[in-house]
């Protein structure tokens, strides 16, 4: 007898339904034969995906928590389909101490109703040292933000820790913002939206990617590439094995959608021209997904194109986004658990996750190709009281995320 059996499971894999038994948070059987459980759920053929991971999330917690907390952006994450989490160090104070990162842990365990890694901040070689103990993700180097001296040192330390941990980088270089801004801003402030893109130029992220690329030959690093935006960044990343994220904001709008959406729709980096920036055709059994969902309050995100909040919530829209792509035929299928699973769990080494098998945790997303529906932020979990995304139209959904073999959300309920 099992804990929990789902009947009539479709894999994306098997032509035939199949029977999938949950026994103490573990995937323990996968049969095409009827068994029994102490509870069975009928799935009438929906599709099992492995639990979806986001390798890049800001939940805000702690210092920022009127945007964003643990349980509202992990519930806004089962909502969407999700079973594991990676929240960025950008919180207040910076996640770049030993104690600071034992404080967030503390406080993603009390709040959070899935699972959770965390990445931490650059810091000096001996508290990156530290706070490897506690297991980070990677550490986070926002080079945008940073000199070439300082990057050098950062580089280096890094490549230095014990067994190389993987250095996530948001490349964009400071320098080249910096002259845009210069060139570019109105003494009166009136450029029109559209013009933080050209500020923050595509030049400055394949510029910063190369930068990456040639510090890591030297000192050896383990590189993976946020949110990457342009196709020069993807052919950089690929030729030199590097890893890295999409998100579906730059997979699906292109800049001159600030004409429509002012600076709601300002990110980090921006929108990119449509000629240049990447596409639903570039994604690969190589890539993944990064949400980069970043909450802000509505006041901070219209302040004006200088002075708004960068950042998009997408932890409740992109799965409906990629699968309404899938039924466009824009998409493959058999892509979607790569991309939002397989390849996150290898890439950040997490152990029984991000597979369908025996053995593994039952981290798992029942999909429901056929739904479909209209975004609205009314209905969403997350604090963001807005989204680009917020009217569109789409065509497949999550209707059931089990997490440690624990149903966490059923037909858009938490269950916390």
């Amino acid at each position: 007898m099992y804990d929990l059996v789902l009947k009539n499971s479709k894999l994306i894999d098997e032509n035939n339904e199949v029977y999938i038994g949950i026994n103490d948070g573990k995937i323990a059987k996968i049969s095409k034969s009827l068994f029994k459980g102490e509870k069975e759920i009928d799935l009438n053929g929906n599709l099992v995906l492995p639990g979806l991971i986001d390798p890049h999330v800001h939940f805000r917690d702690p210092g920022l928590t009127y945007k964003e907390d643990f349980k509202t952006g992990s519930m806004a994450a089962a909502n969407g389909g999700f079973t594991f989490v990676m929240d960025m160090p950008n919180t207040v104070p910076k996640t770049n101490t030993y104690k600071a990162f034992k404080d967030k842990l503390k406080i993603a365990n009390d709040k959070s109703v899935i699972n959770f890694g965390l990445h931490a901040g650059v810091n000096s070689f001996e508290e990156m040292k530290k706070i490897q103990s506690l297991n980070p993700m990677s550490f986070k180097c926002f080079m945008d933000l940073l000199s070439d001296e300082e990057l050098e040192t950062v580089f280096k330390d890094v490549s230095n820790l014990d067994n190389n941990p993987i250095l996530s980088l948001h490349a964009e270089n400071k320098a080249i913002i910096k002259d845009n801004l210069k060139k570019l801003k109105n003494p009166n402030n009136e450029n029109p939206a559209i013009d933080y893109s050209y500020v923050r130029s595509a030049e400055s992220e394949i510029e910063s990617v190369k930068q990456a690329i040639a510090l890591s030959k030297n000192y050896g690093n383990n590189l993976h590439i946020c949110h990457l935006s342009t196709k020069k960044s993807l052919e950089l990343a690929i030729s030199n094995n590097i890893t890295y994220e999409f998100t579906p904001h730059h997979l699906l709008f292109d800049n001159s959608y600030f004409n429509e959406f002012g600076t709601i729709i300002r990110t980090n980096p921006p929108l990119r021209e449509s000629d240049i920036k990447v596409n639903i055709s570039d994604i690969s059994e190589d890539s993944m997904i990064g949400t980069d969902h970043a909450p802000h309050s509505l006041e901070e995100k219209t302040k004006g194109i200088w002075d708004s909040a960068s950042g998009i919530p997408s932890l409740e829209t992109v799965l409906s986004l990629l699968l309404t792509e899938v039924n466009k035929s824009n998409l493959d299928l058999k892509l979607i658990p790569k991309i939002f699973s397989e390849n996150v769990a290898k890439r950040f080494n997490l152990k029984n996750k991000g597979f369908i098998k025996e053995g593994y945790d039952a981290d798992l997303t029942v999909i429901d190709l056929n739904k479909s529906g209209v975004f609205n932020t009314d209905n969403f979990y997350t604090k963001a009281e807005f989204s680009p995304f917020n009217g569109l139209e789409y065509v497949g959904a999550a209707v059931m995320t089990i997490c440690n073999g624990k149903i966490v959300m059923e037909n858009n309920e938490i269950y916390s």
